[in-house]
């Protein structure tokens, strides 16, 4: 579990293509110190897990279906990516609780600055709207985010200048995408609510 509160911003050092899957040598001093194979890091907000740590870098596999559901494909050696280790339980929260499990990737449409922040326009991919709602919560590329504005394929975020300074969202430009994560507890509220209709339709029959 995570907080989408970015430790370290890092790098793209290698990427082995597996043909089904790929290997990346990601370089990240702050979240590999005391890392082991098992852990694991969130890398743009896609939980990985860590095969192997030596001098400050880490090794993942990303599997197909990770590779389909985000923008990790895109990546290639050079590549800034947003950092993060787990939360420790009993630690403060400073975010909101993220799972590492991206539910799609949204694209930048538009970005306006201003002069202490930034307003950016995200297009949402299809089905995720409705999770998507005025002051909740959404991680983008692994950055918790307060929505600004929720429409109906879009939404807008207000970047402050560490977030700005500190993590991908500072260079991402207008069609770049990037992985997005909904509340969980939405999507769980729709299921429950979702399950209770469809047992009182039964009940009925």
């Amino acid at each position: 579990m995570f907080t989408g509160i970015v430790e370290e911003l890092g790098e793209i050092t290698a990427v082995e293509n597996l043909g089904d899957s790929s290997r990346f040598r990601l370089r990240g001093p702050l979240v590999t110190e005391g890392a082991k194979h098992g852990d694991s890091i969130a890398v743009n907000g896609v939980c990985l897990t860590v095969v192997d740590t030596a001098d400050g870098e880490f090794t993942a596999d990303v599997m197909a279906e990770t590779l389909n559901r985000s923008s990790l494909g895109a990546l290639a050696v050079g590549s800034r990516v947003n950092l993060e280790r787990p939360t420790a339980l009993g630690g403060r929260l400073g975010g909101h609780l993220v799972q590492g499990h991206v539910d799609g990737t949204g694209t930048i449409v538009d970005r306006k600055p201003s002069e202490h922040w930034e307003i950016v326009k995200v297009a949402l991919p299809d089905g995720l709207a409705r999770y998507v709602v005025e002051k909740g919560s959404i991680t983008v590329d692994g950055v918790s985010l307060t929505v600004v504005d929720a429409g109906d394929d879009h939404f807008t975020i207000s970047l402050i200048p560490t977030t700005l300074a500190l993590t991908t969202l500072g260079i991402k430009k207008a069609g770049d995408p990037v992985n997005l994560e909904v509340d969980v507890l939405a999507k769980y509220v729709e299921r429950l609510l979702t399950t209770r209709d469809h047992t009182s339709e039964e009940s009925v029959k």
